[in-house]
C-alpha cells in the first residue's frame, strides 16, 4: 500500500483526484489532504508519507517552496499544475513526474505505475529541480536519465551525441558506455534546446562542442570526437552550418 498526500489549494481538484484514486488505483491510500503547504509540512512530519500528489501554484508556499523546507526528501513526487512551462521543463530535466489538470485517468495510472518501479532515492532530483528554479538564468549541468535499471546523473557536456531508437534514445557518453534512456529523441531535444545541442538529422541530436569535423556532401556528415560519424540530413544542412562557422569553420 503507497501512503498519500494531496496537496493542493483547490477542494475541488482535491476532491476530484481522490476520487480518481478510488476509482483507479486501490493500493494508493490518501492519509490526508492539504490545502497548504504550512498544513502539508505538518503532515508530512505526522504521516510519513511514500508519495506526494503536489500542486505547484499555492498562495504563501507554493510547491517548490514546500520541498526546500522539508529537508531530506524520502519519498516520491507527482506534480500537480494547470500550466507553468517553464516549471514543466524544469521538472522533466529532473526525470520527475507531473500530471496536467484536469488529471487524466491514463496518465494517473501511469504516473502512479511508475512511482511502484521506483527504487532510487530523490534527493538528487530534488536538488536538481530546485537548482533549475532558483537559478533560471544558469543552465544545470546535470541530467538525470531514466533508464530500465533506475536514473543516471550525467554531465551534460559529457554527451556526444543522442540517437533515436524508435521510443528510446541512445546517449554517446564520453568515457562510458552507451546508455539506452526511456524517451523520444523529440523529448530529449527539448530538454537539451538551451544548450549546445542540434538536431542533424530525424535521428540524432549532437552535441556542437563533440564535433571533429563536418565532411561536405548532399547532407554530408559529422565525426564526432569518438570517432562516430553521424549523417546531416539536406534540410538540416544550412542550421549546422551556420552554427558551425563562428568556432568550427
Amino acid at each position: 500500500m503507497i501512503k498519500a498526500l494531496v496537496i493542493d489549494d483547490e477542494p475541488y481538484s482535491c476532491e476530484a483526484l481522490v476520487e480518481l484514486l478510488v476509482k483507479c488505483c486501490a493500493d494508493v491510500q490518501v492519509a490526508e489532504i492539504c490545502h497548504s503547504g504550512a498544513h502539508a509540512l505538518k503532515a508530512i512530519q505526522e504521516h510519513a508519507p511514500d508519495l506526494l500528489f503536489l500542486d505547484i501554484e499555492m498562495p504563501q508556499m507554493n510547491g517548490f517552496e514546500l520541498l526546500e523546507k522539508v529537508g531530506k526528501i524520502n519519498f516520491e513526487i507527482i506534480f500537480t499544475t494547470s500550466h507553468d512551462q517553464y516549471a514543466i521543463k524544469a521538472i522533466r530535466m529532473s526525470a520527475l513526474d507531473y500530471l496536467l489538470k484536469p488529471i487524466d485517468r491514463e496518465e494517473l495510472l501511469k504516473a502512479v505505475q511508475k512511482v511502484k518501479q521506483r527504487i532510487q532515492p530523490k534527493t538528487q532530483q530534488i536538488e536538481m529541480l530546485l537548482q533549475k528554479l532558483n537559478s533560471p538564468g544558469i543552465p544545470m549541468n546535470k541530467i538525470a536519465l531514466p533508464t530500465m535499471e533506475g536514473l543516471q546523473l550525467v554531465q551534460i557536456d559529457s554527451i556526444i551525441s543522442c540517437l533515436s531508437d524508435s521510443n528510446y534514445t541512445i546517449f554517446r557518453i564520453k568515457g562510458r558506455e552507451n546508455i539506452l534512456v526511456s524517451k523520444t529523441l523529440k523529448e530529449i531535444e527539448e530538454l537539451l534546446s538551451e544548450y549546445s545541442f542540434l538536431r542533424v538529422h530525424h535521428s540524432s541530436v549532437v552535441n556542437l562542442n563533440e564535433i571533429g569535423k563536418y565532411v561536405k556532401g548532399e547532407g554530408g556528415y559529422l565525426v564526432m570526437s569518438d570517432g562516430s560519424n553521424v549523417d546531416v540530413s539536406r534540410s538540416r544542412k544550412e542550421m549546422l552550418l551556420k552554427k558551425l562557422q563562428p568556432t568550427k569553420l
